[in-house]
């Protein structure tokens, strides 16, 4: 923006007021100094005033601009001093600072800028005169400068993009800086800001005549990856004193190429055939790399699909095929080389692989026998096949063969690798009572294209528990005793039955020689005792049941018994009386004795006493059932 100027009366005027304010002032402020120290004016002492140079050269400045300069105005006295008013003799000039009146104390300083601003082309000069209360009450400085027609230093490109440059390298710009102002213009510096780059070729300070220009180099030499900006400034006394011009640039990594996958196992190929495996090398780093050469080396690998020289960009790959066709069993190795202009120029991929012979299959085990199963129930058996030759097998069909068999676990086309196995089941259901047979058969690419592992089985009928015999009739036993009788159960059906529990009921029954779970098989039998200890003389009843998967779940056994009290003899009559009998003959009586209880009696002996007393007719041991009679003479 141009600085209006007034016009020369009035700013005369304005000067002159100013000046009457501020002598007005400093009066004051002298007069009240006098007053609080008790002394006129006259009588104190004066400072010096002196400035840092007689004179300010404001050089060219473009019409319409301004331009500052500042001497420092210092009181070298013993004293302290009042700056109270500046004057300037010509309107092109004026004081920006300081701020009047102002006071220094000795030895202070304080600046004293002044602004030049032309509005015509031509010379200038003026004198400012610094009113002080110093010894030397005015101070003069000489002011100088001229006015130049209006243009502006230019640098040219305006900007520079320096792009992709590798770290460890550098890229070279030359500028071209052109002052195209109507007066010389002075540049008092030349800088550079931002990683990586730098200034050469030009030394400061420099003039430029009107219409001259000058060259200098810029340079970018990025020490790490990455964006980087930055700029370069030059200062003068142009109408545009700072001037800025933008760089940008972006340091990028040297070409480096890798692989992926870093190595290649081609694992086992069959002798006669071959496997091919992809490769892809890429250019990792940020700068392009041409691969000049790309071999291999080892027996029975090959390359193809790259043809050489070909130059990667950064981030570029290439594909290319490497194959294992081996000649003979056994392993093999060798490497890729890629030769190229990265930093790292040698890149090497080792391959390995291994010839091996065909693959042959076997099964464990060798056949599923399933034996007995029930009709309407299932079982199922595993069956593993393994590849036990050298190279992979693959199974392209699995199918089985025969009434209720089935296959599940094996899903084709399915590849078992050298020494792999899978393992699959083999279910048998049968439908009907009845022997069966099947073959499950595996279909390969093996030695031995097709395998067959017989399977077989019986359908038979549900297992049934019979009893014998059906029913336990213990009779009569004694109270106080026991009485032990066996029962057998059998599985009269065609499969398996498991007994779960075996339970008695019934006053005075008891069971043993029977531990559940228990299975017995088609045609099994267990046998166990049940015992009858009545308690008291009364008949008692019960059962055993057997509880089963059997066809028949529960299984019944009625028992019986009947308790009986002891026995007990009894005689009739209870007392023998023979009368009056002559010496030397007899008589004989009849005595009879009873068992009157409820269980059997046995006599053991039978004895007489007493002088001319004898037994006969009984002889022991002899057992008396329950309410039986005999007699015996005496």
């Amino acid at each position: 923006m141009k600085r209006r100027c007034l016009p020369p009366p009035a700013a005369e005027l304005l000067r002159t007021s100013s000046l009457a304010l501020v002598f007005l002032s400093l009066a004051i402020l002298i007069g009240c100094q006098g007053f609080s120290s008790g002394k006129s004016s006259t009588q104190q002492s004066l400072g010096t005033l002196a400035l840092s140079g007689a004179s300010l050269d404001f050089g060219s400045v473009t019409t319409g601009q301004s331009k500052s300069m500042t001497a420092a105005a210092s009181n070298t006295g013993t004293v302290s001093l009042t700056v109270s008013s500046a004057s300037i003799s010509s309107k092109y000039f004026s004081m920006s600072a300081p701020s009047l009146p102002i006071t220094l104390g000795p030895g202070q300083s304080a600046p004293v800028t002044v602004v030049f601003t032309p509005n015509a082309s031509g010379a200038f000069s003026a004198t400012a005169t610094i009113a002080s209360t110093a010894s030397d009450s005015s101070t003069s400085l000489s002011l100088t400068g001229t006015g130049v027609a209006s243009g502006q230093l230019d640098v040219s490109p305006t900007t520079e993009n320096f792009g992709s440059v590798t770290v460890g390298s550098q890229s070279n710009q030359t500028i071209t800086l052109t002052n195209n102002t109507g007066a010389t213009v002075n540049i008092s510096q030349a800088s550079v800001s931002g990683t990586g780059f730098k200034l050469s070729g030009i030394t400061t300070p420099l003039a430029l005549n009107a219409s001259q220009s000058t060259t200098f180099t810029v340079t970018f030499a990025p020490l790490t990856s990455g964006n980087a900006s930055g700029s370069i400034t030059i200062t003068s006394d142009a109408p545009n004193p700072t001037l800025s011009m933008s760089l940008s640039g972006t340091g990028v990594a040297a070409g480096a190429m890798g692989a992926n996958p870093t190595s290649l196992n081609f694992g086992s190929v069959t002798v006669g055939s071959n496997q091919s495996l992809s490769e892809t090398v890429t250019n990792t780093g940020g700068s392009g790399v041409t691969i000049s050469q790309a071999t291999i080396s080892g027996s029975g690998f090959s390359l193809s699909g790259i043809s050489t020289p070909v130059t990667l960009t950064a981030g570029q790959s290439a594909t290319f095929t490497v194959k294992f066709a081996p000649l003979s069993a056994g392993t093999a190795s060798g490497n890729v080389t890629i030769t190229s202009t990265a930093s790292n120029p040698t890149l090497t991929i080792p391959v390995t692989g291994t010839g091996v012979t065909q693959g042959t299959l076997g099964s464990n085990p060798t056949s599923l026998s399933f034996g007995n199963v029930t009709v309407g129930s299932n079982q199922s058996l595993s069956e593993t096949v393994t590849n036990t030759g050298g190279s992979s097998v693959t199974i392209s069909q699995a199918t089985i063969s025969g009434t209720g068999f089935s296959l599940s676990g094996i899903t084709t086309p399915l590849t078992l690798t050298a020494g792999q196995s899978t393992t699959f089941s083999v279910k048998f259901a049968p439908t009907s009572a009845a022997s069966a047979s099947g073959n499950v058969t595996i279909t390969s690419t093996a030695s031995n294209p097709t395998l067959t592992i017989p399977v077989t089985g019986t359908g038979v009928t549900q297992g049934t528990l019979g009893s014998n015999p059906t029913t336990l009739n213990f009779g009569s036993v004694t109270v106080g005793s026991n009485q032990s009788l066996s029962e057998t159960v059998t599985n009269t059906g065609g499969s398996s039955v498991t007994i779960s529990q075996a339970t008695i009921s019934g006053t005075g029954f008891s069971l043993s020689g029977i531990t559940t779970p228990l299975t017995l098989a088609a045609g099994q039998s267990t046998t166990f005792t049940v015992t009858y200890a009545p308690q008291s003389a009364a008949n008692a009843s019960g059962s055993v049941t057997i509880t089963s998967n059997a066809s028949n779940p529960t299984l019944t056994i009625s028992l019986a018994g009947t308790g009986l009290g002891l026995g007990a003899l009894g005689s009739n009559p209870s007392s023998l009386s023979f009368g009056n009998v002559i010496l030397g003959g007899n008589q004989s009586l009849t005595e009879t004795v009873t068992n009157t209880g409820g269980s059997s009696v046995t006599i053991s002996q039978a004895t007489i006493t007493g002088t001319g007393f004898s037994l006969s007719g009984i002889s022991t041991p002899l057992t008396l059932t329950a309410v039986s009679v005999r007699s015996r003479p005496c």
